[in-house]
């Protein structure tokens, strides 16, 4: 059997008005959660993640819906380990797309405009990384793509700088 104890959120919010539902969808992928099927989500289990799916049931209530919230396992180590890769792969494709950004700037950008780009990149990063539950070398790269950026506009301001010889 599995040994994590995850939250899981089971609910149903009213096709109309969408507004409601949109915002809880938003909400609930701005979480990161793994959508176990229709109406059924769920996070590792921790109080912060508990806490945050007990707001977005409020929501779902608030919305006319019907939402529950449950503390369980999956029933095997192989489907926990198959929504745990599911889960990272996510995050982790997220994060290759930082550090893609970040090299293309790099390449491309002018230093104000790759500063700006830094400066949104690593707003994003912090983004990912609050959803990030099973990090693995995604974070770090992105990072070190986002220093090396940081350092070409450094090193272009600093050429600015020097006077003409």
């Amino acid at each position: 059997m599995a040994e994590s104890e995850w939250v899981l959120l089971a609910y149903r919010v009213p096709r109309e008005p969408s507004t409601p539902r949109i915002a809880i969808w938003r909400k609930l992928r701005k979480l990161g959660v793994a959508q176990l099927g229709d109406g059924l989500v769920a996070l590792p289990h921790d109080p912060a993640t508990k806490e945050h799916l007990e707001w977005v049931a409020e929501d779902v209530v608030e919305a006319g819906g019907e939402a529950t919230i449950w503390i369980a396992r999956p029933g095997t180590r192989a489907q926990e380990r198959e929504i745990v890769a599911v889960m990272a792969a996510e995050v982790e494709a997220e994060y290759e797309a930082v550090l893609e950004e970040a090299r293309a700037a790099i390449q491309d950008e002018a230093p104000g405009p790759r500063k700006r780009t830094a400066a949104r990149l690593r707003r994003e990063v912090k983004r990912i990384r609050q959803r990030d539950y099973f990090p693995k070398r995604g974070y770090e790269r992105a990072l070190a793509a986002l220093d090396k950026l940081d350092a070409s506009v450094e090193r272009d301001h600093a050429q600015e700088q020097e006077p003409a010889r």
